[in-house]
């Protein structure tokens, strides 16, 4: 247990706080992440490469601002007051996206909204394994609820599409059906500019988590030293480079796949809504897996879950490929449950628990670096190339040369896992 962790009385309203912290963090992000590659292409114009290099765009804000803004809350300003303004900030820029129509000004939009939120995922970690005395018990407890968050903006959002494809006359024209179809997904960045600014005035009242003195003054310097001399932690870096890049052809190319096998027109669809909702299936499994981690993270060791994750990324991928049927697909949705909740979620705790307390923001923020930075750019350059090549003359995908590449990567990633990660366990003393 950590010296500097919250007392045991204030547990329970930490616990809440910091779970409505997650809730609202990744219901910003789901309210409209599963649905801007088809904004970009349907309603703004794009081809599939450029929708692609809008999304690596992004990520380039990805690649410095969470480093500066670990340095700003490991040494010198309250982690949680950063991540309020960060929050505020964000709400304003995303309120504007959907009056934004040519390819410079979301480019531009792209890359502001990237330095402003991209810093907050790792800053939300950072706060929360600063107050939870128990890591493995206590951080599953709050991050499960990120995940809600995510499902609840996910079917909101499908539903209200839903309800407006309803509206539509099958007599409207193309143009004027276009128009309101856009309209209607439009509000999701109106949605998340509201989760925004709810985030951004509840995080002033979170508890406070100070800057702390370290033995250099650069904590980003301090946090590399770290991982250079972990065999762990650099292994895991470097496999998570791959497989945040594979992770992007499912949330860039996964709506577009469903719609392509008819399961918008099922059950599916009255449950989830259409657009990104029954890519919900997954998140729902996630919460699954995280309620589950305080048993599993204690019964089995860091290597055995992260194999779990990556044999489940592997599967998805096979399934996505080579059964695409609604009876196969929708089983596999749900193992993104495993793959965020033993890799991913495992990761987190893997860099917090390897890695000295007056550094831990930074250290989690280097990993965001590979995961939301490099990971995202590269992957969703690469989304979008493949997908161009994936086309055929009608200008339809073939989703089993789509997605039979990001397979044959995670299993590469599985393979290089079991050969090079350490088995045992050495925490800092």
């Amino acid at each position: 247990m950590r010296s500097d962790a919250a007392p045991a009385s204030k547990l329970l309203t930490h616990l809440g706080g910091f779970s409505v912290m997650m809730f609202l963090q990744y219901a910003i992000w789901g309210a409209w992440l599963p649905l801007f590659f088809r904004w970009l292409t349907e309603y703004r114009g794009f081809s599939p490469g450029e929708a692609g290099n809008v999304f690596a765009i992004a990520a380039v804000g990805a690649l410095v601002a969470p480093l500066v803004a670990a340095q700003i809350a490991d040494r010198w300003f309250d982690s949680e007051k950063l991540l309020g303004i960060c929050h505020l900030a964000g709400a304003v820029l995303i309120w504007r996206l959907p009056s934004l129509s040519g390819q410079g000004s979301i480019l531009i939009f792209s890359l502001l909204y990237s330095i402003i939120y991209a810093p907050t995922l790792s800053l939300t970690n950072s706060v929360a394994f600063h107050h939870l005395p128990d890591r493995d018990h206590d951080f599953a407890k709050v991050r499960v609820w990120g995940t809600v968050g995510w499902i609840a903006a996910g079917i909101g959002m499908g539903q209200w599409l839903l309800h407006h494809e309803n509206r539509i006359d099958p007599g409207t024209s193309a143009a004027v059906a276009g128009a309101l179809r856009d309209a209607a997904l439009s509000d999701a960045f109106r949605l998340s500019a509201i989760l925004g600014l709810v985030l951004g005035l509840f995080c002033f009242i979170l508890p406070r988590t100070p800057p702390q003195p370290g033995r250099q003054k650069f904590a980003v310097v301090e946090a590399s030293v770290e991982v250079w001399r972990s065999r762990r932690l650099l292994v895991l870096f470097a496999i998570a480079f791959p497989v945040s890049c594979v992770h992007q052809f499912y949330f860039v190319r996964t709506e577009g796949f469903l719609g392509s096998i008819g399961i918008e027109s099922s059950f599916i669809a009255r449950i989830f809504g259409v657009g990104g909702g029954p890519m919900t299936i997954g998140q729902i499994a996630e919460i699954v897996v995280l309620a589950s981690m305080p048993l599993i993270a204690t019964r089995f060791g860091r290597k055995a879950l992260l194999a779990v994750g990556l044999a489940a990324y592997v599967l998805r991928f096979a399934v996505f490929a080579y059964l695409p049927h609604e009876a196969a697909v929708v089983p596999a949705l749900a193992l993104h449950g495993l793959c965020f909740g033993c890799f991913f979620f495992v990761a987190f705790m893997i860099v917090d628990e390897e890695t000295s307390g007056d550094v831990r923001a930074s250290a989690q923020s280097l990993f965001s670096l590979i995961i939301f930075g490099f990971g995202v750019i590269v992957g969703n350059f690469a989304a979008g190339w493949v997908g161009e090549w994936a086309q055929r003359p009608d200008a339809s995908t073939d989703f089993r040369k789509l997605f039979a590449l990001p397979m044959l990567v995670a299993l590469a990633s599985f393979v290089a896992l079991l050969v090079f990660y350490p088995r045992k366990r050495n925490l800092p003393s």
